[in-house]
């Protein structure tokens, strides 16, 4: 099967449909241009072979998903489902200890491993959930593998959410509990990372010590994010959070929607939009996302900024994939990127800078 992919950027939504591959009536791809650049677009994209057949076989299913529009309610219990049978599938896969805390008043939980080398005693990471700022896609999904792998402990962090709770809440929520934990650990022996939401949140955080004197944790993971509330990129415009399949609605970059995370915030704030921060000194960073995914641009454009400006930063980019595929442990990129995730933490925690 292929999918026929039609675009008209920033004018006209993109429409993914099926069609047999030997049909006679498949189109040719075309590109016409208006004088200001908008791009109208048919293109074929064939599934590729340069991933695994798991992921081959995934992106086939994603087209079965119906698109339907939801209420935050009905948003936040079909996360909390999904959430609750993935994390129960990650902790017999990836078998640590998980117990709740309460940590500078701040709910977590505490992702420990079932063996916890003697070096590894005095490192922690800290986990920043996905779910677009308004629910929990991914906290134990995220934060129990890495902690069986990498051996290291993870407080995985239920900052509070918008729209009840606007910027800057969870970035204090975050920063109470980094604050609590130096009084265990050395700021070389911390890590922070997150996926999507929790990775905009991972340099939203890291730029909110920066700024308050405070030590900054020894490496960053920004797994899908993006660092600007006030542009949206490429990616946007072309990708739904599956990829192709779904509703697709373009934005245009001089009407950006309301944002409930946002609020009230200036969008060019340095803390809610940290490409506008002294990046300077920043932590050794590993940036990772996928070539369908909605972030793909504001992961890239973030990664270039801070070699701008001198620092530690790698970009891993998986092939084919949609938004944080990472979270589907059926696939064989999963475990490549869950283990270099791991393996960059090992590395860079409890190194002098």
């Amino acid at each position: 099967m292929r999918v026929r992919f039609l675009c008209a950027f920033a004018a006209l939504a993109c429409t993914p449909f099926l069609f047999a591959q030997s049909s006679p009536a498949v189109p040719q791809d075309s590109a016409t241009n208006d004088r200001d650049g908008t791009a109208y677009i048919t293109r074929i994209v064939p599934t590729p072979h340069t991933i695994s057949p798991e992921a081959q076989k995934w992106l086939a299913s994603l087209t079965q998903n119906k698109a339907t529009t939801e209420t935050l309610a009905e948003r936040r219990a079909h996360t909390d489902a999904w959430r609750a049978q993935d994390s129960a599938e990650a902790r017999k896969l990836f078998p640590v200890n998980v117990a709740e805390k309460i940590i500078a008043g701040v709910r977590t939980d505490i992702l420990t491993p079932l063996s916890t080398p003697e070096a590894n005693r005095n490192r922690v990471l800290i986990n920043l959930h996905g779910g677009g700022f308004n629910s929990d896609s991914g906290s134990l999904i995220e934060g129990i593998p890495i902690a069986n792998l990498a051996k290291i402990k993870v407080v995985s962090v239920y900052y509070r959410l918008a729209p009840e709770n606007p910027f800057p809440a969870a970035v204090d929520d975050v920063v109470a509990v980094y604050r609590e934990l130096l009084n265990t650990y050395q700021p070389q022996n911390i890590g922070i990372f997150g996926t999507s939401a929790g990775a905009i949140l991972t340099a939203e955080v890291t730029i909110r010590l920066k700024q308050s004197g405070l030590p900054l944790p020894a490496a960053l993971g920004i797994f899908s994010g993006h660092a600007d509330f006030s542009q949206i990129g490429d990616s946007w415009q072309l990708f739904t959070l599956d990829g192709f399949p779904g509703n697709l609605q373009p934005t245009y970059p001089d009407h950006l929607p309301d944002d409930a995370y946002v609020g009230k915030t200036n969008r060019k704030d340095p803390v809610l939009s940290p490409i506008f921060a002294d990046l300077h000194g920043v932590p050794p960073t590993l940036l990772v996302t996928s070539t369908r995914d909605i972030l793909l641009s504001g992961t890239s454009i973030f990664h270039r900024a801070l070699l701008r400006n001198g620092n530690d930063a790698q970009l891993v980019v998986f092939e084919a994939l949609p938004h944080a595929f990472w979270y589907h442990f059926q696939l064989p990129e999963t475990k490549e990127a869950l283990e270099l995730m791991a393996r960059f933490f090992d590395e860079k925690l409890g190194r002098a800078r």
